[in-house]
């Protein structure tokens, strides 16, 4: 999710001004450049001068993790990076608990915020590929006289706008406080109750502009049409379907984590001190961003549907029709982004903030997939840009 609850919310399109430097954690530097690696086939005879030469270089990944630890003073880092060969290795650096100094989980548990969008764009995109829901009509078709404002009428946003954020509708995150939102149950209804007090930012269809309302109305379109709770569809159609075992969407009330997981922690406001942000209520996130997962299941879960697993290709081809969004190069689909890769061509995937927590990453068309999580989420341009150049140089390298 987007920095919509004053920073704690955010999505893989935040674009942060801000070049202040944070303090390096002495804790936070104790583990730096701990590597532990998953199943790996062992190389081939012919390949063993190779390997050894690898072997002998620094790991890019684990360079680009250490320098988040080190030089952006995230208390964590973990990546999971699958190549073209289906090998697996996965990535720590930091601490898991600044308190403690206890080790990284690997692969652990973390809170993966906007990425649940394209898991809720999933579940919508099956449902019109069974004929159940259509993109072009309107959000009044399944939720009549809902959606009403100042700028606003749901008979006139289509459920393809919601995907793509191209409704206009306002956005709610940024109108609850972060200390409020971490003890507190929100309806779905409620979210967007908060955001119909505000006008629209735009009409239907005039411009790309993230909003987790869009994704919170997405949700409850599926509620409505399939006549039950969007947990249990997801549950159902995507995290059992392609086996997802770390994979869940919190019950109401839920506030902790449930496998090994690091600790995530929060600045609010941007410079004040790291707070230990690991149990919160992510009911505030709901369709837009309240997924738990790790690395590894986030990189199964964008390789099954982009080799048509989850969806049937006129679907997965709607999906993949993207629209800019801001100057990067990146584009979004419907609930998918792709983003241009330093080694040509580009990966698909999404990303996601949620206070304690951010997630980037992806996959390409010929199999690499890598995502990489931070337990803090960067409130520097620098740090930002570091995020990026991890999940650049495990899918390049």
């Amino acid at each position: 999710m987007r920095a919509q609850t004053r920073q704690g919310l955010r999505s893989s399109t935040r674009q942060q001004g801000d070049r202040r430097r944070r303090a390096v954690s002495a804790a936070a530097v104790v583990a730096i450049g701990v590597m532990t690696l998953g199943a790996l086939a062992p190389p081939a005879a012919s390949d063993s001068a190779a390997s050894a030469a690898a072997a002998a270089r620094p790991d890019a990944v684990q360079q680009a993790l250490n320098t988040l630890v080190r030089d952006d003073g995230m208390p964590a880092v973990l990546a999971s990076v699958q190549d073209r060969n289906g090998r697996i290795r996965s990535y720590t650096a930091g601490v898991g608990d600044l308190t403690t100094g206890s080790k990284v989980p690997r692969d652990g548990q973390v809170r993966i915020g906007s990425n649940t969008k394209a898991f809720t764009a999933v579940v919508v995109l099956q449902l019109v590929g069974e004929g159940k829901i259509s993109l072009d009509a309107t959000v009044d078709t399944y939720l009549p006289g809902l959606v009403r404002g100042k700028g606003i009428d749901g008979r006139r946003i289509t459920v393809r706008q919601l995907l793509q954020h191209t409704s206009g509708l306002p956005e709610y995150g940024i109108h609850v406080d972060d200390d409020e939102i971490r003890n507190r149950y929100f309806e779905p209804r409620e979210l967007l109750d908060i955001a119909l007090r505000y006008k629209a930012d735009a009409a239907p269809g005039a411009k790309w502009g993230y909003s987790n309302t869009n994704y919170v109305l997405a949700g409850l379109i599926v509620q409505k049409v399939t006549g039950r709770p969007l947990a249990e569809e997801m549950d159902r159609r995507i995290i059992k379907s392609i086996g997802l075992r770390h994979t869940y969407f919190p019950t109401p009330g839920e506030m902790t984590i449930r496998e090994p997981h690091p600790q995530g922690y929060h600045r609010n406001p941007e410079d004040g001190p790291l707070r230990n942000f690991t149990e919160m209520d992510p009911s505030v996130g709901w369709a837009a961003g309240q997924l738990i997962s790790t690395n590894s299941d986030l990189n199964r879960f964008f390789t099954a549907l982009l080799a048509g697993r989850l969806l049937p290709a006129a679907q997965l081809a709607e999906m993949r029709t993207t629209v800019p969004a801001g100057t990067s190069g990146l584009r979004y689909g419907l609930g998918l982004t792709s983003r241009p890769l330093s080694c040509g061509g580009v990966y698909w995937g999404h990303g996601g903030d949620i206070a304690g927590y951010e997630t980037r990453g992806g996959v390409t068309d010929d199999g690499r997939a890598a995502n990489v999580a931070v337990t803090n989420i960067p409130t520097d341009e620098a740090a930002t840009q570091h995020v990026k150049d991890a999940v650049d140089r495990a899918l390049c390298g």
